[in-house]
């Protein structure tokens, strides 16, 4: 077979040799896969591919959200409990009538464990969330036993009373005697008092007066 004889006329395909026309089909049935594959599957591949990224994403949310709704329980009690405590912590914060009684009861407190104040100076409240800081600035001096008696007493008392910035040093003239020597210790009391606007405004002058008792 001579190609150079065929008519290669499209409209004379008809007469081209059979092996030429089996040829030109698979020619146009490949050109027509390509074709269709580039401009079609290759589309609908990247959505394919999109849709498994996104199935994968929602079961991951889907294993999420199930383990908080089978431990939704153990949720609601834990919640339960922490309002509980502190609905408890709330109760255990000074009114403003109790906070003058309170700064009574942290002086006695040092004084009935030995100690002697050389510094007792409230603070102006500082304003949280829902409840007011109410600071102490405190000096006393004792032995260290003595010292260990007023923290602990501080934290046996039935309202809400902390002790910050603690510096504790002996004094000059007794440190030779570690055991038996005078010790000075500095620190911070705080106690807490729920709401703050009106314990900023009335607070203060209620502490300023009784830190002057107490020296």
């Amino acid at each position: 077979m001579n190609l150079s004889d065929i008519n290669w006329d499209l409209n004379q395909s008809g007469l081209w040799p059979f092996p030429i026309k089996l040829a030109a089909v698979v020619l146009l049935s490949v050109l027509t896969s390509i074709g269709v594959v580039y401009y079609d599957t290759l589309e609908q591949l990247d959505a394919l591919d999109l849709a498994e990224k996104k199935e994968i994403d929602l079961k991951q949310s889907f294993e999420t959200k199930q383990k908080k709704a089978v431990n939704l329980q153990d949720y609601k009690d834990q919640l339960t409990q922490i309002e509980a405590e502190l609905e408890e912590m709330i109760r255990q914060m000074p009114t403003e009538e109790e906070v003058a009684s309170l700064l009574v009861d942290i002086s006695q407190t040092g004084l009935a464990s030995g100690l002697e104040f050389k510094l007792f100076k409230p603070s102006p409240p500082v304003r949280k969330d829902f409840y007011s800081e109410l600071p102490i600035s405190i000096q006393v001096e004792g032995k260290y036993e003595e010292l260990g008696l007023f923290v602990s007493g501080l934290a046996s008392l039935p309202r809400i009373v902390t002790v910050h910035d603690v510096n504790i040093a002996p004094k000059a003239k007794d440190s030779k005697d570690a055991k038996g020597a005078e010790m000075v210790m500095s620190a911070t009391v705080k106690t807490y008092n729920e709401g703050g606007e009106s314990a900023s405004d009335t607070g203060p002058k209620k502490k300023r007066g009784k830190a002057n008792d107490t020296k």
